[in-house]
């Protein structure tokens, strides 16, 4: 398909978080408004995160790859990793990459320690691990949750984020930002307060 076909094509996916949902089965999209990052925020996310050219940005918990597919429309010169350790969300994001043909992104299926944070430049998290609190919303019983997994997931990240050098960015959504170190300072706020922007100095 060409380049300006294939634009038209992804832009109308884009064009309301309904219209991008129907890439997924019904059992996904009603998961939609608690779990997945509404379009809007992943533009602002996206935007922030990539700012520079051949940036490469991590989802941490992409889930079913919202944010990853967005970012990668907006941000064509830009790499977006999401790592999410169900297997069947992957599938699913994999499944959306193929039809909105966008090969500037990678899923992985696995836990994100399991990764080497030196590989990525900027980060992205939508409070993934909120879900081990108890009397949360979850998105299904595949995985384990407990308040322990929780702290160590956190503590865990932050340990990640505070090896990254000055000028690592960091975009948090509905994070109570336990997982940010001292050394990121918030440079934007939006969404209500929802989504910072923070720039580790």
């Amino acid at each position: 398909m060409p380049t300006l076909e294939r634009k038209r094509y992804s832009e109308r996916w884009f064009s309301s978080d309904g219209q991008f949902n129907q890439l997924y089965p019904t059992s996904i999209q009603l998961l939609s408004q608690r779990h997945w990052t509404p379009l809007v925020v992943a533009r602002k996310a996206a935007n922030f995160l990539a700012a520079e050219d051949h940036a490469k940005v991590l989802d941490i918990g992409s889930g079913v790859g919202k944010f990853c597919l967005a970012a990668a429309h907006h941000k064509p010169n830009a790499q977006f990793y999401g790592v999410e350790q169900r297997k069947r969300l992957t599938d699913h994001a994999e499944t959306a990459k193929e039809i909105l043909q966008l090969d500037n992104l990678s899923f992985i299926n696995g836990n994100f320690t399991q990764l080497d944070f030196r590989q990525y430049d900027h980060f992205y998290f939508f409070n993934s691990f909120y879900e081990n609190l108890a009397g949360t919303d979850k998105i299904d019983s595949s995985i384990d949750y407990s308040r322990e997994l929780y702290n160590y997931y956190n503590r865990y990240l932050y340990r990640q984020l505070d090896q990254k050098p000055p000028g690592t960015r960091l975009a948090s959504y509905h994070s109570l930002e336990d997982e940010v170190p001292q050394g990121y300072h918030v440079v934007g706020v939006e969404m209500e307060g929802l989504l910072k922007f923070w720039i580790k100095i």
